[in-house]
């Protein structure tokens, strides 16, 4: 059959799009969150095809201008051409979008010597692209990849790796199944992470997302000798590269996977001039790959399963090595790189020779010829195998030595000799356990060379015997330092740091970023990361991931006692979370009767607390048992977490002294430990709800007064504290503990409040101190409190305050100034006062009676104001001789006196002077003060019982 009659093959189009190779924008969501236009693109050995899928329908038009076809369409969409203008199929060179005057046009450009037949077909447009009559014979044949020397080819048939996508265990998974077993290189290079493989097919990602949560964009590239990806991640993004036979699996994101071998890097000594040799596993070839986000090339050198890579980044003159899970990758500086693979080596140079620096030059040749101790392959990882060795001379003939070799540099112009010999007794040291001689040892270094604070085997060594020693954050200084920033070795130490200071989350990802050195480290340190890793998951409640942990921190082989009854601890905790009581309770049981106190307290403590959830033991036996732990053991986050359970059973049974005191009694020797910002946090919990959610109102009040005052410094400023004593005053001034209530406010005064709140507690003060008959003290609560910003209703309730406290002075003339022109009640009160006390008797009757207004009209016993206020008006009209007012009283308010609290004194007020029945003693009863007087203060306790600021709208 001819050419002709292929492509006008229904059939055979239909298997080319279906079969051949599967359209990279499959309708669908991704389709529809571009636009309504679907351009799908297939390739099979004779022709390409492009074809166009509109949603709804449209009309196309086409025009050919030499090798460019332009497609016009009558509606505008955003259609997704980046495999057209990425990895064009055969015989088409770019393709691009544009818009012109609202609708869409695609331009193809075809290759020299391509032709195109355009047609429709189920409704589609497309067009096939082919080999123009006359060039097929002419042109070139495609290079068909050779099948790589003593291995099967990987490539598959049709030349297309069609990717794998799939989601598990939090992580982003590619995977990409060759034919045969193919070299891959995995490495990271700033934001992105690459995957280069050894054979170039072409990679179809049409399964793969745009983006996710640990990707934003994915790049494909293919080179004359390989195929790419550049992943865009976030960086410190964890990755992984998985092998087995063709399949190869990329994880983005932390997981569990297995570290890769470290790739040992080092100048070869055997060969000239100076070269970099890598012992690299199954290394296949070395390729050259750009890099479109900085514009060089990329040496590459992928390498079959398993994963092997470099665990940090090195950096040399001509180049640098990248951080890798599978093969080498570096960015090269110099464009002469000369690089050959020999088996499974790996050799890089150039002509002349690269510019290194001999094995042996960062130490001194007395101190490389004894075998001290040598640095590790990352900066952060011990030898405890091989550091500590002390020979046949025992531990202080080899320390002599190693310090000896300090001594023989001298003072010399040797600082390379002399940093060497100083590090290799600091690694001695370390390994033997002693960290505080190695921080000695590596201060003085410090002192003496100052460019080593900027090396990174110096600092991550450093870290590592602060941390031994437990100086934390010391140790986190120097992890933290810009040198080790990419170093995994040394995030796993800060991931160990995290965790000891109960920084969970944060823990977690930087053992995530980690997690290639893990296994570089000794069995016994393996062992505490991954229990440190276990307690990070239990504290954020994954408590499967935290189980898997603690079974493989418990398989690492000849860990201590100790630390295998530390991780049995967590193991314990991580059944409690699981609701396993009974399992829980057996395992703490058992722990507790350990002979190391800060393994056997937390245990004690969670049986303890089980034991009283199930039933076991009451509230009392608790809290006694854990009132003796609190002794027992102290100093760290068991003792608070200790401290915090017995305060709040000391609130359950109603002893709160006893719980603020065992709460305060933790002091602040742990500020930043979580369990003491808990405590804190339960502390002041505490406190509120005693005096402000109204637990403490079941205490008599002189009790909660002298509960508060033991513990004042835990009242919280603003609002809450004021409210808090306020209820505490109204108590106070509910039994006329007229005194304690007056240092209450005076405290808050003088101590904890400016500005208007100081005004409004001043203000109260100042009322206080009148109710207990203290003018004076009123006078200078105001006077020392006033400010200019104050509101209109807290400033009339000052002048009141004010005028009361002349009045109790004598001082009339001025208290009846500042209510001039005030006819507010209170104002009519305070002149009713003063006239009376003046002997004014028509103006002081007038004004009480005018205060009592209508309220003879009204149902109900009189208050006790009111009351007081009918007992003046009447006795001063009877003084001022005013029988006709008298009696209007009389008529009034006769009704009244039954249920008077004082009916003698009213029935007396009201008959007047001109009743013979009545003796000069009984008119001087209702005459004396006690009764105006004591109405007012019971006005100002109903004020005080509402509990509110001076001068808020309930007191106005």
């Amino acid at each position: 059959m001819s050419l002709r009659a292929i492509l006008r093959t229904g059939v055979a189009a239909a298997c080319i799009v279906s079969v051949a190779a599967p359209s990279v924008y499959a309708a669908g969501p991704v389709a529809a969150a571009r636009g309504s236009l679907d351009v799908r693109v297939a390739q099979a050995a004779e022709f390409s095809r492009l074809e166009f899928h509109w949603a709804g329908g449209a009309r196309m038009t086409s025009r050919r201008e030499g090798q460019v076809l332009t497609f016009r369409f009558n509606r505008d969409a955003n259609p997704d051409l980046s495999t057209l203008r990425l990895n064009p199929p055969r015989w088409i060179k770019s393709a691009e979008a544009r818009r012109a005057g609202g609708a869409l046009e695609i331009i193809v450009t075809l290759a020299d010597d391509a032709d195109a037949r355009i047609g429709n077909a189920d409704g589609a447009d497309f067009v096939n692209i082919f080999a123009r009559a006359g060039a097929t014979a002419e042109a070139a044949p495609a290079p068909v990849p050779v099948a790589p020397v003593g291995r099967p080819n990987p490539m598959p048939p049709g030349g297309v790796v069609r990717a794998g996508f799939e989601k598990a265990e939090g992580q982003a998974r590619l995977v990409f199944n060759w034919a045969a077993p193919a070299g891959a290189a995995v490495f990271r290079r700033g934001d992105a992470v690459w995957v280069v493989f050894d054979t170039p097919a072409r990679l179809d990602l049409s399964k793969i997302p745009a983006s996710g949560p640990h990707f934003s964009k994915v790049q494909v590239f293919k080179g004359a000798d390989y195929s790419a990806l550049r992943i865009s991640t976030p960086v410190g993004t964890p990755y992984y590269a998985e092998g087995q036979g063709g399949l190869w699996t990329i994880s983005l994101g932390a997981g569990s996977q297995a570290t890769p071998d470290p790739v040992r890097v080092a100048r070869d000594e055997t060969v000239t001039p100076a070269t970099l040799t890598a012992a690299l596993a199954g290394v296949t070839k070395a390729v050259w790959v750009n890099d479109p986000a900085v514009g060089d090339r990329l040496l590459v050198a992928p390498a079959l399963a398993p994963s092997k890579g470099l665990p940090s980044r090195r950096e040399y003159v001509e180049m640098a090595m990248l951080p890798s899970a599978q093969g080498l990758a570096a960015e090269t500086y110099a464009s002469d790189l000369m690089v050959s693979v020999d088996g499974d080596l790996l050799r890089i140079g150039r002509p002349k020779g690269l510019v290194l620096s001999p094995l042996s030059a960062a130490r001194a040749p007395e101190i490389a010829a004894a075998g001290a101790p040598q640095p590790m392959a990352m900066p952060a990882l011990v030898d405890l195998d091989n550091w500590p060795k002390t020979g046949s001379g025992g531990f202080l003939a080899r320390y002599n030595a190693l310090q000896g070799a300090i001594s023989a540099v001298g003072e010399s112009e040797d600082k390379s000799g002399d940093i060497g010999a100083r590090m290799a007794l600091a690694r001695f040291l370390v390994g033997s356990g002693m960290a505080y001689e190695a921080i000695g040892v590596l201060n003085a270094a410090a002192r003496k060379h100052q460019t080593l604070m900027g090396d990174a085997e110096f600092r991550g060594l450093r870290g590592v015997a602060r941390v031994m020693a437990n100086r934390l954050t010391e140790a986190e200084t120097d992890f933290a330092s810009p040198v080790l920033a990419d170093d995994a070795s040394s995030a796993q130490w800060r991931g160990y740091i995290a965790a000891q200071q109960g920084e969970w989350s944060d823990a977690r990802q930087k053992f995530a970023f980690g997690g290639r050195a893990l296994e570089l480290f000794p069995a016994l340190w393996r062992a505490r990361f991954l229990h440190a890793q276990a307690e990070a998951a239990l504290g954020v409640g994954d408590l499967v991931g935290a189980q898997r942990l603690i079974t493989n921190a418990l398989a690492q082989p000849k860990v201590p006692v100790e630390d295998q009854l530390e991780i049995r601890l967590t193991q314990a905790r991580i059944f409690e979370a699981k609701g396993e009581k009974t399992r829980a309770l057996r395992m703490f049981q058992a722990i507790a009767k350990a002979p190391i106190d800060r393994i056997a307290a937390p245990a004690i403590l969670h049986a303890t607390q089980i034991r009283l959830a199930k039933g076991q033991i009451d509230a009392g036996a608790a809290a006694a048992e854990l009132n003796q732990l609190r002794f027992r053991w102290r100093g760290d986050g068991v003792e608070l977490e200790t401290i915090r359970g017995l305060g709040k059973l000391f609130i359950d049974q109603g002893r709160y002294r006893e719980a603020l005191e065992v709460l305060h009694s933790a002091g602040n020797n742990q500020p930043d430990h979580p369990e003491a910002i808990a405590l804190r946090n339960d502390l002041n919990t505490a406190f509120r709800a005693l005096f402000l959610d109204g637990l403490a109102d079941g205490m008599q009040p002189i009790q909660a007064v002298g509960l508060f005052y033991d513990f004042q410094d835990l009242t919280p400023l603003g609002a809450d504290g004021d409210q808090m004593v306020r209820n505490l005053v109204r108590r106070l001034v509910d039994v006329d503990l007229l005194d304690e209530a007056g240092k209450l406010l005076k405290y808050q005064v003088d101590n904890r409040l400016d500005g208007v709140p100081k005004a409004q507690v001043a203000t109260d003060l100042a009322w206080i101190f009148l109710m207990n008959k203290q003018p004076e003290s009123a006078l200078q609560a105001i006077n020392e409190s006033r400010t200019t910003i104050l509101p209109p209703a807290l400033n009339a309730e000052r002048r009141m305050a004010t005028a009361r406290a002349y009045m109790g002075l004598g001082r009339y003339d001025a208290a009846l100034e500042l209510v001039e022109t005030d006819n507010s009640r209170d104002s009519q009160d305070i002149r009713a006062e003063i006239a009376w006390k003046q002997r004014t008797w028509p103006a002081a009757a007038s004004l009480y009676e005018k205060s009592l207004g209508d309220r003879w009209k009204g149902q109900g016993a009189l208050s006790a104001g009111e009351e007081a206020r009918l007992l003046r008006a009447s006795v001063a009209y009877s003084l001022a001789d005013d029988d006709g007012a008298l009696g209007r009283l009389r008529q009034r308010y006769s009704g009244f006196v039954e249920g008077a609290r004082n009916p003698d004194g009213l029935r007396v007020a009201l008959s007047g002077m001109n009743v013979e029945s009545l003796s000069s003693a009984d008119f001087g009863r209702v005459t004396a003060d006690n009764e105006a007087f004591g109405g007012w203060v019971a006005k100002m306790k109903d004020r005080f019982r509402a509990a509110r600021p001076a001068g808020s709208p309930a007191r106005g």
